[in-house]
This record gives structure tokens, sequence and C-alpha cells, in this order.
């Protein structure tokens, strides 16, 4: 009888241990179907890094092409993206890609000096920019593809920057209300989802308070070992002024020429409190406060978060009645780029550093807690690879900013750019493949617990110039053959989008 009963509940046993393996299975596994209708699947890309043709077409200089230039050795191998990947003149190539994969979007962004080549309306619009732009965004509509248009993606003229130092000054507020009109005026009868900025944070932190970016401005003994620059106040009031553009034109859009949607794009980690002290998870609060509310707040409650009134104090800039009501509520949808997640560790003893942005938080951030990676490191050395920071950031902001409408409109991961490599290994892209994978098996996670989520934007398109990183590292999904006239070869990755997608 008992040998009996054994002989019937191991085979159930087993039956019960392989639906179970199978539902894991399932459960890690992506497709179209797993997502609402109507929802979007892209990647994106960005006008300095994929464009070049710096010098054609009319386009005047901006600060990218003035930095690369005058500080090669901030860049790892030296490069510009004068030339980029040619996406300039190769678009209607690159859009074939997207059609093979079956995406339904592209996100892309306007070069201001391409439009603007001084920057601002006294200096003329170049025609020639407004039409290269008008025949991007009618091939991507000939092949059914979606334009979210990002108006601004970190290359600002350089023109605007030698007048009055561009985002230190609050005139830099009309010329881009301005420069935006020109974009809603010329190409808003088709594009229907506008984003005013890209990742103001990056931009802010990495331009003004390390100096390791455009314009390259810092204290000078901060990172970037600038000549000019205050990392004590600089990035508060870059932030200050990108926020007041961006609600400018928000304003107008609404005003004049509503036919879609607006909204922002901002980036945040997610972060661990490094111990279960008070302490660590306070410090983790304030992280997200420094990076991520020191946008979202004023959005949405049209002022900073108040840890970040308290610790920066009169460095930080105030907005008026006035311009507190124009930000609050200046947007339809949140864009999210999110890449990594790192430990939040609260040290007293940054409070006696120099005064400066990356000090203010009172926090150690890092990817490692006692030389433990808190995920697999990618081949940049700040991306740490934890799929499931992207459902706490999305749950994060359903929770404390109402649940708005929300697009991830970058995640991605890269690899080293070994030229040793043939081709055929670095094609082979398997990790990238389960980087997607997985981040987008938690955003529908995150979709189910009632997070607006409306699309998914994969950074990169292809191979392209990655900032300070210059061409050391890939996020494409489609190779770029650097050393044999840019020629493009689709991933491993791009092959199981199209499974995933067309499935």
């Amino acid at each position: 009888m008992a040998l009996g009963l054994c002989g019937l509940l191991l085979p159930l046993a087993l039956l019960i241990l392989m639906v179970g393996a199978q539902e894991h299975s399932e459960k890690k596994s992506v497709h179209r179907s797993s997502f609402p209708a109507g929802f979007l699947f892209g990647t994106a890309s960005a006008s300095y890094q994929y464009e070049g043709a710096a010098a054609e077409g009319g386009r005047g200089p901006s600060i990218w092409d003035t930095f690369t230039h005058d500080h090669p050795e901030a860049i790892a191998d030296r490069s510009t993206g004068d030339v980029a990947i040619d996406f300039y003149h190769r678009y209607e190539e690159d859009i074939g890609f997207l059609k093979y994969m079956g995406m339904d979007a592209f996100r892309f962004s306007i070069s201001w000096s391409r439009v603007l080549p001084n920057g601002s309306l006294s200096g003329g619009v170049n025609q020639d920019g407004v039409d290269y732009y008008n025949n991007l965004i009618n091939d991507l509509l000939d092949h059914g593809l979606q334009p979210f248009v990002t108006i601004f993606h970190w290359d600002v003229p350089q023109a605007l920057e030698s007048q009055y130092q561009s985002f230190l000054s609050p005139r830099i507020v009309n010329d881009f209300r301005d420069y935006a009109e020109i974009c809603f005026k010329e190409f808003g009868d088709r594009v229907k989802h506008w984003i005013t900025l890209n990742e103001p944070w990056t931009y802010c932190r990495s331009g003004y308070s390390t100096g390791t970016f455009a314009p390259g401005r810092c204290s000078p003994w901060a990172e970037g070992k600038c000549t000019e620059g205050d990392s004590a106040r600089e990035p508060y009031l870059c932030a200050h002024y990108q926020l007041l553009s961006h609600a400018a034109a928000v304003k107008l859009y609404r005003r004049k020429y509503q036919k879609g949607m607006i909204g922002i794009t901002l980036v945040t980690h997610w972060f661990v409190p490094y111990s279960n002290s008070k302490a660590d998870e306070d410090a983790a609060s304030r992280a997200l406060d420094f990076m991520f509310g020191w946008f979202m707040d004023p959005l949405t409650q049209g002022d900073y978060p108040f840890t970040m009134r308290a610790i920066v104090g009169h460095r930080l800039p105030k907005f008026n009645a006035e311009q507190s009501k124009m930000v609050q509520g200046s947007f339809d949808f949140i864009g999210l780029n999110y890449y990594t997640t790192y430990f939040a560790d609260s040290i007293s003893l940054l409070k006696r550093l120099n005064a400066s942005y990356d000090s203010d938080s009172h926090t150690l951030q890092s990817g490692k807690r006692r030389g433990v990676p808190i995920g697999t490191q990618a081949a940049s050395d700040w991306l740490f690879v934890y799929p499931k920071g992207i459902r706490e950031v999305l749950l994060y902001l359903k929770n404390r900013y109402n649940n708005p409408i929300i697009y991830i409109t970058e995640n991605g991961v890269d690899e080293v750019n070994n030229a040793s490599w043939p081709l055929s290994k670095a094609l082979q892209d398997d990790m990238r493949i389960d980087y997607y994978k997985n981040h987008l098996h938690f955003v529908e996670k995150a979709i189910r617990e009632g997070v607006d989520v409306r699309g998914y934007f994969a950074w990169s398109l292809l191979d392209n110039f990655e900032w300070t990183n210059g061409y050391t590292v890939r996020f494409g999904i489609v190779y770029v053959d650097y050393r044999n006239g840019l020629k493009r070869y689709p991933k491993t990755s791009a092959h199981w989008f199209r499974e995933v997608l067309n499935n």
C-alpha cells in the first residue's frame, strides 16, 4: 500500500515541479500580447549621438561640438560626433531596421542648431534643417511608425552659450520657447508626442557639478577639472531654467498648437538602502529626492522637495507664484529613462566636504556593497543590471505622484567595443536579450499593478557616440561597423525583438 502510494505520489510531485518550472519560464517570457492594446514599442536616439553632418545643411555648432574639439581628453577615445553614425544621410536605411523588428515608434531629437544655427530667431530659421526633419518624419509615417520627438537632448547652440551662458540665464526661457514654437508649427501636424527635455538631471549634474559633460563647468576641485563654474550653485540654476523653459513651451503648445501630447523625459536610478538602518533608509529617500524629486516635485506640486530646500537653502532658486503655477501640471505624460539601481549609504562626513550638488544629498551612492555588485556590471562603469528596479521606480511614480501616464523612453545596456572580435561574436548579444526580457517582465508586472505605462523605447536602435565614452561601448540593437564604412548589421537582439513583436 505504502509503495503503491509512493508510486502515485512521485509522478504527481514531478508533475507539480514541471508545471512550476513551466510557469516560472513563462513568467519571464515576453510577448506583445502580454501588454495592453495600443501599447507602443520603439527605440530611441539623439541628434548629436546619431546624425553627424556637423557642418552640413546649414547647421550651427553646439556646445558638444565645442566640448569634444576643445577637450578631446574628456572623451575616452578622443572622438567627436562630427560624423557619429551618419544617420543624417542613412536614416532611410535605419528606418528599415525598425520595420524589420516590428516596432511601432521611433524617438529622435531635433538638433536645435540645425533649425536655428544661432540659437535664436534673430539669426534666422535654417530651412535645410526644417526640410531634413520634415523628410525624416514623413518617412517614419510612411512606414507606419509614430515619431516621438525630443526638442532638446543636451546640444545647446554654442551661440547661446557664448552670449549668455545658456541655461544659467533666464534669457534661455524665451529662446527655448521660440525654438519649440518653430518645431510645433513646422512638424506638429504630424507629431503627436512631444518631449521638451531629455534628462535635465544628467545635463545639469554632469555639465555643471562634475563638469564631465558639455559645457564642462564645475568648481576647480571637481572631477572635470574645469576652469570655470560653481558646483554648489550652477547645477541648481541650470535645472531651474530648464524647468521654466519646459513649462513655457508646454504653455505655448497648449494654447496654440495642441494636437497631441506633450511631456518631459526624466531619468532616475532606483536606490536600495545600504543597510537596514533608519539612516540608510533615509539616505535612499534623499537620493531619490535629489535625482528624481528635483524635477517631479515642481512638475506636480510647484516647488522643490522639502529635503532639497532644507539642505541646499539659499543656493536653491525659488519659483515665484506665477512660475510655480506654470510649472505645476505642465505635462501630459512623463517619459522615464531607467538603466540601473544603486545602494544609498548615509555619510555624514560629506557635510564637511566642499559644497556641491553631488555632496548635498549626504549620501554615498554605489553599485557595490562591500565589493559585491548589486547586479552584473555592464561595459559602462555606472551601469549595473538590476531589472526589478524598473518596477520599483514605476510603482514609486504611481504612488507618490498620482499615477501619471508614463512612456519608458530609454532602457538598455552596453557591451565593450572590442575590435578583436569577429563580426559573428560582436552580433551575438545574448546579455542584451536577457536585459530587455527581464526589464519588460517587470514593466508588465507594474502595469498589472496599476501603473499607467503606455509604451517602451529601447536604447538604442544603433551603436552610437556615447558621450564621454565615445565609441568604446555599444548600446545598439543594430551593430555599426566603425572600421568599414559604418555598415549596419542586426544583432541577435534585433531578431529577438522581431520574434517578440510579430508573434
